[in-house]
């Protein structure tokens, strides 16, 4: 399977050390299915540096030794308050290597925040995200994970004009 990371620079070696707080599924190195939103990525961080937008190509295994990974096959409850508890800086995402789910973009993270703070309740997010077209994203949370399962392929910069 190949898989995308939107990016400032070719990374033919990702690693956990580089990666944020706070993102859907907590600290890792995100990837994508979608090519499409690997550019957007790149672009949208081009965009505020001034920088190259960079996309890198991964291949991923399909199987794994003994890695512990979550997969959300929908953007429904449990996906919902696992992508709040980790915005709120939650740690549940450390018991896992990947976890796999949709992304909460700018579209469906405006959903997810109005349950964020309090102003839907599950059931009205719930119906609104039932709009929305929800890519993917691969969270590799462990090294082991990245070591065992990407094999860089090759990048290409992406034109921002």
């Amino acid at each position: 399977m190949k898989l995308y990371h939107g990016s400032l620079s070719v990374i033919t070696r990702p690693d956990i050390a580089h990666s944020r707080a706070h993102l859907d599924f907590g600290r890792g190195f995100y990837t994508t299915s979608y090519v499409q939103q690997a550019e957007h990525w790149a672009e949208r961080k081009a965009h505020f540096t001034q920088g190259p937008a960079i996309v890198n190509e991964y291949d991923c295994l399909d199987s794994a030794s003994d890695l512990k990974i979550l997969k959300f096959d929908d953007a429904d409850e449990r996906w919902v308050r696992f992508v709040c508890d980790c915005r709120r800086g939650g740690t549940e995402y450390l018991d896992y290597d990947l976890i796999i789910g949709g992304v909460a973009d700018d579209k469906v993270f405006y959903a997810v925040d109005m349950f964020f703070q309090g102003l839907w309740d599950m059931d009205t997010t719930l119906k609104a995200l039932k709009f929305y077209h929800i890519n993917d994203q691969w969270c590799f949370v462990s090294q082991k994970a990245i070591d065992e399962l990407l094999t860089f392929v090759r990048s290409w910069e992406v034109s921002t004009s």
